[in-house]
Formats: structure tokens, C-alpha cells, sequence
């Protein structure tokens, strides 16, 4: 028989348990309905907790600011640097302009300079960038398109007209309205849209601005069989969704690469650490190298299957460099991108600091603690203190810090701005600070912690068992599988703070490296690609109009496959060695043993 004591501590112990799996639901069901914004939901463990007896409200408090946030505030910094000196813009372009202006080697320009921007931007604002400037190219397309068309349809009957006017949709980014606006003379701006942009973290990201343009093409009207469409001829549709899709493609496969690239890699970092402290093994270096390879594999996977999907397979055609082959509307398109270039002028004192910032950010990142050879941490007497976040809030702090005009500079030069003024300001950061993803995190690792605290995720774990005869990759392919359709309904973030806790008792009940299941479904995580509310990056191209949600659809389910296939086939291989995943780590054990006392 047990004694009162012990039978009143089994109660506590079970309604602990119960009331943290109640916070949990109530919190995933706010968090997948969207009934309230996902930053609200994650505040409502810091009100049930305390009511429950959970955690203490100081301790809740102390579980929604943590190291990540310092990290996540200083790349801000950066990235408002690179937006206001518009370094993203010319390195787009200059990137574009290697590629050419063929179909197939314009979405491969797109995609690779994408992809690099991502890797430091948020998925988000850098499909924001981009965008606009695939959409003037594609617009010079449609624009050449049409007047092509005019050529070859003169013999065809219909009334005599000395000129016809095509209203187009042209978008441009706010520091090019002014410049637009002086440069065509003789296009009338008939009225302005703005359409700001709201993402996941519920930040207003760099708005878009759609100027409606009355271009003059002589003759229009005698194209009788293509006047009722947008597009010239159907491939060009075709070349419109290619190069669409393929930027939301590659800001996701970007976002990939590093732990800052976006919202789910610092969640997951953050929770790892926080339920591991023993374990330095996840590091910015050590998720590089296991993650530049994916993305480089599923970068050329992802392009040669929208290649296929809507421009056939006829490479030699669409990715010819010879100049030979170019028609008139490649060569007009070409010559756009280089005005679009020029109109830059020469690079400037604000981004040359810019990109020496971005290049010591990822140096000092790099050989922080790289593994194989001693760091520059070892240098100091205290180990541990130092971490990814010391960097990035040291370099962001300077960016505050140093005069945006060149020193010595002539009187002459900047006479009407402030000499003194910074690279940026903190309305620059504020506006590109995402907030409610902080809260958002926050709100996961105060869940975290209750499950911990309360001994729930060892009792889902328990429940796990029957599980135990699976391999640990079919265990891994059944969670990647899972998340990844979750995630095409609900937002990344809060998808992988829910499934994080469950799959490390998984691992933790099944002696599986926990890096074998959640690294694979921190990434497939991201695949939500199939829907406009799968991310805000489709949102944002799905709103310019030019592909369907069935082109989404169909494209998208094949990135998936892709990425889950490739995801699987790194964690198999050259993610054994990096993170000895054949054994159960004693950083684990010591979890597993912990949590079962």
C-alpha cells in the first residue's frame, strides 16, 4: 500500500503532466487555426503556466529572450544595411548579367543569386527584393513580345491605327518610383497600388508598389488573335511561372544554409541547445557544411524540374551562352537588366562597409569553433562565454556606430545630409526586426521547458515505444514526411515547435541520436511549398498574378519529393561522420537518464 505522501505526489506528478499537455493543445490549436496572431498564441504559456502551477511566471519570463534573439538582432542590423545601401540590388543584377537573358539561364541566375541572398536575409524580404526585379524583365519580355507579334501579323486584315496603347503592371521597389516616373517620357502614371506585405513574423517586409504604365506600341490593335490575352504567346506564360516560382524555390532552399537563414533553424538551435547544454555540436560552421551541400544539390534539382515542367526539355535552346542564338526580345531583356544596372552608378562608400561587415560577420562565424582546428574563442582564458549572437550584436552595434560618408571626404560630396549620420538608424532596424517571431520562439522554448519540468514529453515517449523496432531512417523519413505535410497548412515555426519536444523523446526512447530525426525535420519543415499560405514567400508570388494555385500545386509537390529525398540522403551519408550519428551520445544519455529519474 502506498503511503498518503506518495499517493499525493503521483497526483501532482499526473496533473502536472496533464495541465502542460493542456497548455500545449490550446496553444497549437490557437497557433495552426490562426484565430489570433501566432506572436498572442505563443503568450499564452506565460499566463497558464503560473496558473497551473507549472513554472514559476520568472521562469516563463526567462524562456522567452534568449541567445538566438541576440543573434536574430544583429543579422537585422545587417540586413537593414545591405536594403538601405541596395547591395542586395546590385548583386542580383550583376548575377543576373552573367547568366544572360536565355530562359532556362535567366531562372538559373535568379535562383542562384536568390539563394545567396537568402542565406542571410529572411525568406521573406528577399523574395520581396528580387521579385521586382524579375518582374521588370519579365515585363520587357511581354513588352518586346507583343511588338513582335505586331511584325508578324501585318498582313492581317483590320482598321488602320497610327499607334495602340498596352497597359502593363510594372513593379518597382519605393527607391525606384522617383527614378521611373523622370525616365519614361512618354508613359503617363495613371494611378499607384501598394501592397505591404505581411509575413510570418507579422513584420511589414519592404513594400512592392505595382506603377500602372500606358506603354505606346504602334499598331497594337491589328493583333486580333492576342489581344484579349496578358501574354504574347503561351511560352512566355510558361517563362512567367518558371521564373516565379523558381525565386519562392530558391529564398526556401537559401534559408536552408545557414542557422540564421531563417525563423525554424534559430528554433531549433535554440531548443537543442537548451535541452543538450552538453552537446557542441551545433554550431554555424557544422550546420554549413552538412546544409551548403543540400542546397546546392536540390538547387539544380529544383531547376531542372521546373526546366522540364514549363520549358520543356529543350536545353540546348533555352541555356545557350552563344550570342548567336539570341533573339531580339533576349537581347532587349539583357539590355534592360544592364540599365537597371547602371542607373546604380558606381559602388559606394556605404556598401563597400556594408560587404566588409557581411564578409567578417561569416569569417568570424566560420572560425569560431570550426572543430577541426582551434578557434579564435580558444584565445581567450573562459570558454563558453563567446557564441555566434557575441559577433553579430558586436558588428550590428557598429553599424550604429560608424559615419555612413566617406572620411576626408570633399565638402562638396553629401553637402545636404548630416556627415555624422550612420549606416543605419533605428527606424531602419525597427522596420526590419521581426518581433513577433521573437515572441513566437519565446513561446516554444517556455513550452519546452514545461514539458520538461512536468514530465510530459517522457511520457509522450513512453508512448512512443512500440516504435522501436523501426530503423532509425525509417523513423527519420515517417517524421520529415510528417512535418512537411503539416506545414503546408500551418506556419513553419509553430509546426516545428510543436513536433521538436515529440521527436526528441522519440529519439531519447528509441536510443537514436536525436540529430538523426529533428536536423532532417527542422529542414523538411520548410518544404511547405505547395499553397500560398504554405510561406509568405509564395504568398508574394502568387499575388504578381502569374501562376495559378494548380501551377503551385503541381511544381510544388515535386520540390518536396525532392527536398525530402535529399534531405534523407545527406543525414545517411556525409551527416554520419559529421555528427557520429551511429552511436547514442552521452549528452543524450544523460538527458534520457535525467528525465527518468
Amino acid at each position: 500500500m502506498w503511503c498518503p505522501e506518495w499517493k499525493m505526489m503521483f497526483v501532482v506528478f499526473v496533473l502536472q503532466e496533464a495541465c502542460c499537455a493542456y497548455v500545449l493543445m490550446v496553444t497549437a490549436v490557437y497557433w495552426v487555426s490562426e484565430a489570433v496572431p501566432l506572436g498572442a498564441a505563443a503568450l499564452v504559456p506565460a499566463f497558464l503556466y503560473p496558473l497551473f502551477g507549472v513554472l514559476k511566471s520568472s521562469e516563463v519570463a526567462a524562456e522567452y529572450c534568449k541567445d538566438t534573439t541576440l543573434l536574430l538582432m544583429g543579422v537585422i542590423c545587417l540586413a537593414a544595411s545591405i536594403e538601405k545601401w541596395n547591395l542586395h540590388k546590385r548583386i542580383a543584377l550583376r548575377m543576373v548579367m552573367i547568366a544572360g537573358a536565355k530562359p532556362g539561364m535567366l531562372v538559373l541566375g535568379f535562383m542562384c543569386c536568390t539563394v545567396f541572398l537568402s542565406m542571410w536575409l529572411s525568406n521573406t524580404s528577399t523574395t520581396a527584393m528580387v521579385m521586382p526585379i524579375a518582374e521588370a524583365v519579365l515585363q520587357q519580355l511581354i513588352c518586346t513580345g507583343l511588338a513582335d507579334g505586331h511584325e508578324d501579323s501585318e498582313t492581317m486584315d483590320a482598321p488602320e491605327e497610327d499607334s495602340g496603347t498596352s497597359t502593363l503592371w510594372v513593379s518597382k521597389t519605393p527607391l525606384e518610383v522617383k527614378e521611373a516616373t523622370m525616365e519614361e517620357g512618354e508613359a503617363e502614371t495613371q494611378r499607384l497600388k501598394t501592397h505591404l506585405l505581411l509575413d510570418s513574423s507579422s513584420h511589414i517586409v519592404p513594400a512592392i508598389i505595382l506603377f500602372q504604365i500606358a506603354v505606346e506600341i504602334p499598331n497594337l490593335k491589328r493583333v486580333k488573335a492576342r489581344r484579349d490575352s496578358q501574354y504574347p504567346t503561351k511560352r512566355d506564360h510558361m517563362i512567367c511561372k518558371c521564373l516565379s516560382l523558381s525565386i519562392t524555390y530558391a529564398a526556401t532552399i537559401g534559408g536552408l544554409i545557414t542557422i540564421t537563414g531563417t525563423s525554424t533553424n534559430l528554433i531549433f538551435a535554440e531548443q537543442f541547445n537548451t535541452r543538450y547544454p552538453e552537446a557542441k555540436v551545433i554550431n554555424f560552421g557544422t550546420w554549413f557544411i552538412f546544409s551548403f551541400p543540400i542546397a546546392i544539390i536540390m538547387l539544380v534539382l529544383t531547376w531542372l524540374w521546373l526546366h522540364f515542367l514549363f520549358l520543356g526539355c529543350n536545353f540546348r535552346e533555352t541555356c545557350s551562352l552563344s550570342k548567336k542564338r539570341k533573339t531580339r526580345r533576349e537581347m532587349m531583356s539583357e539590355r534592360r537588366i544592364h540599365e537597371e544596372y547602371e542607373k546604380l552608378g558606381p559602388i559606394s562608400y556605404p556598401e563597400v562597409v556594408t560587404g566588409v561587415f557581411f564578409i567578417l560577420m561569416t569569417l568570424l562565424w566560420f572560425t569560431r569553433e570550426p572543430g577541426f582546428v582551434p578557434g579564435w574563442t580558444s584565445l581567450f582564458e573562459k570558454k563558453g562565454y563567446r557564441t555566434d549572437a557575441t559577433v553579430s550584436v558586436l558588428l550590428g552595434f557598429l553599424l550604429f556606430l560608424i559615419p555612413a560618408r566617406r572620411p576626408f571626404s570633399s565638402s562638396n560630396e553629401n553637402s545636404g545630409s548630416d556627415p555624422l549620420a550612420p549606416m543605419i538608424t533605428w527606424k531602419d532596424f525597427q522596420r526590419l526586426m521581426p518581433w513577433e517571431i521573437v515572441i513566437l520562439v519565446g513561446g516554444g522554448y517556455a513550452l519546452a521547458a514545461g514539458c520538461k519540468v512536468s514530465g510530459l514529453s517522457m511520457w509522450i515517449g513512453r508512448q512512443l515505444e512500440p516504435m522501436s523496432g523501426l530503423p532509425p531512417w525509417a523513423v527519420t523519413l515517417l517524421a520529415c514526411l510528417l512535418v512537411s505535410a503539416v506545414t503546408e497548412f500551418a506556419s513553419n515555426p509553430a509546426t516545428l515547435t510543436v513536433f521538436l519536444p515529440i521527436l526528441s523523446a522519440l529519439s531519447e526512447t528509441l536510443l537514436i541520436n536525436p540529430l538523426h530525426t529533428l536536423i532532417p525535420s527542422t529542414m523538411c519543415v520548410s518544404f511547405g511549398v505547395m499553397l500560398p499560405v504554405g510561406n509568405p514567400p509564395n504568398a508574394i508570388v502568387f499575388s504578381y498574378g502569374h501562376v495559378k494555385i494548380s501551377d503551385m500545386v503541381k511544381a510544388g509537390f515535386g520540390v518536396n519529393l525532392i527536398g525530402v529525398a535529399v534531405v534523407m540522403l545527406a543525414i545517411t551519408t556525409w551527416g554520419v561522420p559529421l555528427f557520429n550519428l551511429t552511436e547514442f551520445p552521452v549528452w543524450a544519455m544523460a538527458r534520457n537518464v535525467t528525465g527518468s529519474l
